[in-house]
């Protein structure tokens, strides 16, 4: 087959396909295809974006019937029925019973327009300039989110713009904890301080790209009383971590904070389609008309599946996740105790490994591609192992999947000079997944099988 296109005509800014340069042709589930039928058990999700899998049944259902009447899709912030539909089943479904009453802006369709957005916002309430961001942060490539980003790599090119940023240590990084904070507080209210008055704090309660670092409920509640006296705004980016990615729809639900403002976007419209959602407290809606706008900020078809995807949380369809956190959660126990070179890192549905040789989590993951998994790395020096499957993927496909991971994992240990373990398991049962399953409205269908390897 020949991909000389790819080489010859589009940039060489591209990433993920370097990793897996097959050419991809269908997906349904957690079941991705190539155009010569080869199928890979899927761990990346598109980055969190497909919380429900590829091709949802209900979600594409509702898309097609949508495009079937033909509902308006590109709507600017007019009224539309799909868009007003989306609020209200936003509203009665996640807001509600969890006591928020925040109101929703749409921003531009991606996650680092919601957090351009949201600084942008701050800003303008607070009179203020300076923002704190985290160690290890991940915020988006474009110039505001950019400058809260950590990654040097991601910052070098644009380092001249990027300013009005405070770095301080994210929970546990090098013994950080609630006393930085403190300290920085301290700072903060010191006339010779050195610190500018702060417009607001973001942060992620789970850092995806950052490494899988969690932060505790105690700091996250210590942040949260700190941002309140200094009369900053709280920021929590859930873009990756929310949509029920760590167990619970909002990843900050645990430590029982209220953030002044929420960045949504990924999996918001469940499925894959391009939509932001920035949530923000009712007395700091003070935008003048058309402040923050952009022209795809009204995707009537992602409020459509967005919509659909709210339905699977209100019928209980998505409790089938609660198993797959417990199946992943011992499986990274399993492998931590049984490798001296791993560690267990991460929350909910993204959970993973952290190695003491980065080299040696690449080479699990291009080895893992070879077995007919999609895996990627994260971290600063893309040392950790990040495992993000659909929530809902069927039990024996995850198993098979992890199964899989293993053998990875213990091939490059062995061929990377560590001591690889007894066998991990047993082989699990193949499996296929009945295209046509996916045709009429109905769950995907798995069968037990002994099929041949998937790459």
């Amino acid at each position: 087959m020949h991909l000389d296109a790819f080489e010859n005509e589009e940039s060489v800014v591209r990433y993920y396909c370097r990793k897996l340069p097959n050419l991809l042709d269908s997906a349904t589930g957690a079941i991705v295809r190539d155009i010569e039928g080869r199928q890979f058990i899927d761990f990346l999700s598109a980055c969190g974006t497909l919380n429900y899998g590829h091709n949802h049944p209900n979600l594409k259902g509702a898309a097609l019937d949508y495009l079937r009447r033909d509902g308006i899709i590109a709507s600017l912030d007019l009224h539309t029925s799909a868009k007003l539909h989306f609020i209200e089943r936003f509203r009665d479904v996640v807001l509600k019973p969890r006591g928020l009453s925040y109101k929703l802006q749409f921003p531009g369709p991606t996650g680092a327009n919601c957090v351009e957005a949201a600084i942008k916002l701050a800003r303008k309430v607070t009179g203020r300039t300076s923002v704190v961001a985290f160690t290890n942060a991940f915020h988006g490539m474009s110039l505001g989110a950019l400058a809260l980003t950590g990654s040097s790599a991601a910052r070098m090119t644009s380092a001249g713009l990027l300013n009005g940023v405070v770095r301080l240590p994210y929970d546990a990084y090098l013994g950080a904890g609630v006393a930085d904070l403190t300290r920085f507080e301290a700072m903060a209210t010191d006339p010779s301080g050195g610190v500018d008055p702060i417009a607001a704090i973001v942060v992620e309660a789970v850092q995806g790209e950052g490494g899988l670092n969690v932060a505790s409920s105690e700091w996250l509640q210590a942040l949260a009383a700190t941002a309140k006296r200094l009369g900053s705004l709280l920021i929590v980016d859930d873009i990756q971590a929310g949509c029920g990615r760590t167990g619970t729809f909002f990843s900050f639900e645990g430590a029982s904070i209220e953030p002044d403002i929420v960045c949504l976007a990924k999996s918001i419209s469940g499925l894959g389609l391009p939509m932001s959602l920035l949530l923000l407290k009712r007395e700091l809606d003070v935008w003048s008309p058309g402040e923050h706008n952009g022209t795809f900020r009204g995707n009537s078809l992602a409020f459509v599946t967005a919509s659909a995807a709210l339905g699977l949380w209100e019928n209980g369809d998505m409790t089938v996740s609660h198993d797959n956190v417990r199946m992943l959660s011992k499986w990274t126990k399993n492998m931590a105790a049984r490798f001296v070179h791993v560690k267990a890192k991460g929350r909910g549905m993204m959970q993973g490994l952290k190695f003491s040789d980065a080299r040696l989590a690449q080479m699990s993951a291009a080895s893992a591609v070879q077995r007919g998994v999609i895996v990627e790395c994260c971290g600063p020096h893309d040392e950790v192992l990040k495992i993000m499957p659909p929530l809902n993927i069927e039990p024996v496909i995850f198993a098979d999947g992890l199964e899989r991971l293993g053998q990875a994992i213990s091939e490059a240990l062995s061929d990377g000079g560590g001591h690889p373990p007894e066998d991990f398991a047993a082989p699990s049962q193949r499996y296929e997944t009945r295209l046509d399953a996916y045709d009429d409205g109905s769950d995907p269908v798995v069968r037990p099988e002994l099929a041949h390897p998937v790459a």
